[in-house]
């Protein structure tokens, strides 16, 4: 069994901000593989694929609590670090790129912070999402939650396309798979263009 957890907060309120494309890349695949959600036994909402052997999560912890989602859904499904996947946002990486690790610290993520002090691990594999390259003097905490700028929002689509792209590969082909043909210079040359161009 695959955990594919998504990193966000819950509402309305934050469902387009930065520091919600952990959700945003679970709620594609969701709709891709036409599944619906449920509410979960634990602090997260969950849809099921028996075909792919996979689950996909939400937590309803709001983002600085994430860990308890995920320790409860690992726990509960009997699924092993190595098979959980983590995706959130990065300000540290620029906009539209992607990083996928087998391991490492939380940073100044509050929610991948969580996740390690629950799982008591920095061994399993992560998505990080770029959100960076805007921010200016804003505080970091400001920032993230913020809606994304029109230039960014014109190109989010396919950075959440592609980031859903990376999940299906590390399901279909392993993570050294994945993290050769993700792990790139994914923000093209027009794309900083576009984005300049629209402020």
């Amino acid at each position: 069994m695959k955990l594919i957890i998504g990193l966000g907060n819950p509402g309305t309120r934050y469902a387009k901000t930065r520091h919600n494309v952990g959700f945003m890349v679970v709620d594609q695949l969701a709709q891709r593989w036409n599944l619906d959600y449920r509410s979960g036994r634990g602090p997260y909402v969950y849809a099921k694929d028996g075909t792919r052997d996979a689950i996909l999560a939400k937590p309803t912890t709001y983002m600085n609590n994430s860990g308890e989602a995920a320790r409860h859904l690992m726990d509960y499904y009997g699924c092993e670090l190595m098979d959980t996947m983590i995706i959130f946002d990065e300000l540290d990486i620029p906009f539209n790129q992607l990083r996928l690790r087998k391991s490492g610290g939380g940073g100044t993520h509050r929610g991948i912070r969580s996740v390690l002090q629950h799982l008591g691990s920095e061994d399993f594999p992560r998505l990080r999402i770029g959100i960076g390259g805007n921010q200016g003097p804003k505080p970091a905490e400001v920032y993230v939650l913020e809606n994304f700028e029109a230039a960014e929002t014109k190109l989010l689509p396919q950075m959440i396309e592609r980031a859903a792209d990376a999940v299906e590969d590390w399901l279909k082909n392993g993570l050294d798979h994945a993290m050769n043909q993700f792990n790139q210079t994914n923000q093209t040359d027009d794309d900083v263009v576009a984005i300049k161009e629209d402020r």
